[in-house]
């Protein structure tokens, strides 16, 4: 990442795939922020959200404000990685269209981890309790069937990670 040539990265992968782990790899690089919906759903809405429609309603509100302020930083010549979700087409619409309001390119990183592993390392992320949100198995599969894979024709590059948040991963223009 450089500040000359700005970039906004966008995070598609189930619950407990990885996205903030990465989106703090890829923050760590010179010329680059991450900003989380986690923190911003946390430190603004955290007794609000106990359902999926509340999270759906305060995500929204997130959208606003958060917009706006992205294509700022970009056009500031500063990289985000915004560890927002681009699971679903509609998700990711709205972080294209922030990419291209800023005149920016965009990189999608698609964590493409089986439900069973995403499973097993929720299970581990709930026990340790350091992340801000514990979600239920019945809530993951609730959200999972919301999921939409990537699609050719959707105008992402995307980096595709297989097996999680590897060093190498496959590019590719969808």
């Amino acid at each position: 990442m450089n500040v000359n040539s700005p970039t906004l990265h966008l995070l598609c992968g189930k619950v407990a795939a990885g996205k903030s782990t990465l989106a703090e790899r890829l923050a760590a690089q010179p010329g680059a922020i991450r900003i989380s919906e986690d923190v911003w759903l946390e430190t603004l809405f955290a007794d609000q959200l106990h359902t999926l429609k509340d999270y759906v309603r305060c995500s929204a509100k997130l959208r606003d404000v958060v917009g706006p302020h992205v294509i700022s930083v970009l056009e500031a010549g500063v990289s985000v990685v915004l560890d927002f979700p681009a699971n679903t087409r509609d998700q990711r619409r709205w972080l294209k269209a922030i990419a291209e309001a800023a005149g920016v390119p965009h990189i999608l990183h698609f964590l493409d981890i089986a439900d069973e592993m995403c499973l097993s390392r929720l299970h581990a992320r709930n026990a340790a309790g350091d992340h801000p949100f514990a979600v239920s198995d019945e809530q993951f599969w609730i959200v999972t069937n919301h999921f939409e894979t990537p699609a050719a024709g959707e105008g992402f590059t995307v980096r595709h990670y297989p097996d999680g948040a590897g060093d190498v991963p496959e590019v590719s223009r969808s």
